[in-house]
């Protein structure tokens, strides 16, 4: 998304810790609207939940962080909607061995990373490397 200092390219860096998430939203409303979708106040509360945990969260406690912000219930169902939107439009990625989510910091780039996850405290690293699916193959 261009917020980003640190290089991408054959790289490992933190997946948390970008600071301006101001900005990151408004990038991914800018996004999501060149995609011609909407950036809906559930879809951005998750995204900005997501982007400022300091580890990978999951759908239910995203959900209970909204029920103590919000004067409106969100369900379990409306959240896994709002996660798959977001994962669909390349803003954060999901986790599957831990079942958690974590933010994309270039979703711009159409980019594949890897994930390597701490088994103790699921402290998360990405690795970027060009062409990774065809390494990882051999």
């Amino acid at each position: 998304m261009g917020s980003c200092s640190h290089g991408h390219d054959n790289a490992l860096h933190g997946v948390h810790g970008h600071h301006d998430i101001q900005a990151r939203l408004m990038q991914a409303e800018a996004l999501c609207a060149a995609l011609g979708a909407r950036l809906t106040p559930l879809r951005k509360e998750v995204l900005e939940l997501i982007l400022n945990a300091t580890a990978p969260v999951g759908a239910y406690d995203l959900l209970a962080k909204i029920k103590g912000q919000a004067d409106r219930p969100a369900a379990p169902p409306t959240v896994y909607r709002s996660l798959d939107f977001l994962l669909e439009k390349g803003l954060i990625h999901r986790l599957t061995s831990i079942n958690a989510y974590i933010p994309c910091c270039h979703p711009r780039e159409g980019h594949q990373a890897a994930f390597l996850i701490c088994i103790k405290c699921h402290a998360v690293a990405s690795f970027t490397v060009t062409g990774i699916t065809q390494i990882l193959t051999k």
